[in-house]
C-alpha cells in the first residue's frame, strides 16, 4: 500500500508505503497474497489492508506531511478482489472512534468472509460456464460486459461464495471491490463502485453503465442491493469522515473521490489519448488503448473509460512477453543484453522475410502454445506453413524474428480490438524492457509510429 501526497502542480510532497510481506508478517503473505487449500485458490485477509492503512498514514505523519492541506483523496486498487460486509462492519464504519486504530474497529467481525478471493484466484471455471450458459453464451457475455467470463473476475467469485458459503452470502449486507473498499474507509460508509473497475466483474452493462439484470441473476440472488448503484470514476462521494479529521488532521472539507482499479488508473495516469497506444513490456506484455466503441472481439477486455464518460478502454494481455525474450537472450546471446542488442541491430528491418512466434506458455490471444518459424519462401496456403522451419541460420536472425514476431502479433490483435493506426499514432512504452532502445526501435518500425517513454517523478 502506497500513499502519495501531491501538490497542486502534481509534484510529490511526501510518500510512504507498507510492504505486506515484511511489514505485516503475521498475515504470512507472499507477494501480498496467500495460497488457498485448493488448486488455483488465492486469498487475502481484509484486515491486513485495514492495518496497512493505519501504518501508511502514521508514516506520512512521521514525515511531518501536513495532511490538513489535503483537498481531495482518491485511490487505485488491484482489480477483481471482493469484500463482504457484515451488519456489524457497516455499523463500525459509521461510528469510528478516532482514539483507536482503524484495525481495532474494522476487524474480522466486520466481514462475513475473512479470507476473500483476489485477482490471482482462478478457481471459478465452473461458475464462469454456468454464468455464460445462463445468459445465452459467451458472445452475449462479451457484448454485455466487455469480456467473456474470466475465472479471475469478480462475478464468478461472488457466485462461488454464494454456492459454497450460502449463509455468509445471505449475511453479507454489501459487497465492495478492493477500490470501493478503500474509498469506504475514508468515507465512513460503504462507497459506490465506479464504472471502470465495475466493468471487470462480468456484471456491468458497459454501454448503459448499469448492472445487467441477466448477469446479476446468473450470478447470485438479490445481488443488486448488495452492490449498490455504480458511479463515474470522478464522482465525489462525500467528505472524509470525522475519524480522519480527528486522528490525522484532514480538513473536514476534504473530498473523497471514487477509487478505481489499477488498470484503469494506469490508463488515466499515462494520459493516453485517442491516438496513443500504451505498450507495457513486462513479464506479460500489455496493451492499453482508448476506444470510441466496444469492438466485437471475444478475447481481451473492454472496460468503461476511467475519465471519459462516453469512451471505452481496451486492454490486451499477452502472456509470452519478457520471459520469452530473456530465454532467447540466454540461448543466443549468453544472457548478455549488450550482445543481444548488437545482434538485433545487425539485421535489417523485415529480417530477410524471416519471422517467428514464440508461445512458450499457453498464449491468451490466440489460445496456442509452441514455436513457429517462417521464411520468405513460405506461402500461407502451403501445408509447410503449419510446420514452419526448425531453426534459423544465425543468432541475429533468431533474435530479430522473435522481437518482430512479438510486435507484429501485438499490432494485429490491437487492430482487431478496434485501434486505428494512422499518421497521428504514437506509442507510449513502459515496463522493464522499455529501457531497451533496440526493442523500442523495432516497436517504432512495426507500428510505424514514434515511441515515447514515460518519465516518472516517483
Amino acid at each position: 500500500l502506497k500513499a502519495i501526497l501531491l501538490s497542486p502542480d502534481l509534484n510529490v510532497v511526501a510518500s510512504a508505503e507498507v510492504k505486506f510481506d515484511s511489514d505485516l508478517p503475521e498475515f504470512r503473505t507472499t507477494g501480498g497474497a496467500s495460497a488457498g487449500p485448493n488448486k488455483f485458490e488465492f486469498f487475502v485477509q481484509p484486515v491486513m489492508w485495514v492495518k496497512a492503512m493505519d501504518i501508511v498514514l502514521d508514516r506520512l505523519v512521521m514525515q511531518e506531511a501536513d495532511l490538513s492541506t489535503v483537498a481531495a483523496i482518491s485511490g487505485s486498487a488491484q482489480q477483481h478482489g471482493s469484500l463482504y460486509w457484515s451488519k456489524h462492519g457497516i455499523s463500525a464504519l459509521h461510528s469510528l472512534d478516532p482514539d483507536k486504530f482503524l484495525h481495532a474497529q474494522i476487524d474480522d467481525s466486520a466481514f462475513v468472509v475473512n479470507r476473500t478471493p483476489i485477482w490471482m484466484d482462478a478457481s471459478t471455471h465452473k461458475q464462469c460456464f454456468e454464468m455464460e450458459t445462463a445468459i445465452g453464451g459467451q458472445t452475449e457475455m462479451v457484448q454485455m460486459t466487455g469480456s467473456k467470463c474470466y475465472a479471475r473476475f469478480t462475478g464468478p467469485q461472488i457466485r462461488k461464495i454464494y454456492q459454497q458459503r450460502t449463509h455468509a452470502y445471505e449475511d453479507a449486507q454489501r459487497i465492495s471491490l478492493v477500490s470501493s473498499f478503500l474509498a469506504s474507509l475514508f468515507l465512513g460508509d460503504v462507497a459506490a463502485i465506479d464504472y471502470a473497475d465495475g466493468s471487470g466483474m462480468n456484471l456491468l452493462d458497459i454501454r448503459n453503465k448499469t448492472w445487467s439484470k441477466a448477469c446479476l441473476n446468473a450470478c447470485a440472488p438479490d445481488l443488486d442491493e448488495r452492490l449498490g448503484a455504480p458511479v463515474d470514476g470522478f464522482a465525489v462521494l462525500g467528505n472524509v469522515c470525522d475519524y480522519f479529521v480527528q486522528r490525522f488532521c484532514f480538513p473536514p472539507t476534504c473530498k473523497v473521490v471514487a477509487c478505481t482499479g489499477d488498470n484503469p488508473s494506469a490508463l488515466a495516469g499515462m494520459l493516453v489519448a485517442n491516438n496513443w497506444l500504451s505498450v507495457s513490456l513486462g513479464t506479460s506484455d500489455t496493451l492499453m488503448m482508448s476506444l470510441e466503441e466496444p469492438p466485437k472481439l471475444e478475447e481481451g477486455h473492454v472496460l468503461c473509460h476511467p475519465t471519459e464518460t462516453h469512451k471505452y478502454m481496451g486492454l490486451l494481455c499477452f502472456r509470452n512477453g519478457s520471459l520469452v525474450r530473456e530465454a532467447i537472450n540466454k540461448l543466443e546471446a549468453n544472457g548478455s543484453w549488450e550482445t543481444f542488442n548488437e545482434l538485433l541491430d545487425s539485421t535489417p528491418r523485415g529480417n530477410f522475410g524471416n519471422m517467428a512466434l514464440h508461445f512458450r506458455e499457453m498464449e491468451i490471444i490466440p489460445k496456442a502454445k509452441g514455436t513457429l518459424r517462417w521464411n520468405k519462401e513460405m506461402q500461407p496456403s502451403s501445408p509447410d506453413a503449419a510446420k514452419g522451419v526448425l531453426k534459423f541460420s544465425s543468432p541475429q536472425i533468431e533474435i530479430r524474428a522473435l522481437i518482430e514476431g512479438q510486435m507484429l502479433h501485438h499490432r494485429a490483435i490491437a487492430e482487431d480490438m478496434g485501434f486505428h493506426f494512422g499518421s497521428e499514432t504514437k506509442i507510449l512504452a513502459t515496463g522493464g524492457a522499455s529501457v531497451n532502445q533496440s526493442i523500442l526501435q523495432i516497436i517504432a518500425d512495426v507500428f510505424n509510429a514514434p515511441v515515447y517513454k514515460q518519465v516518472t517523478k516517483l
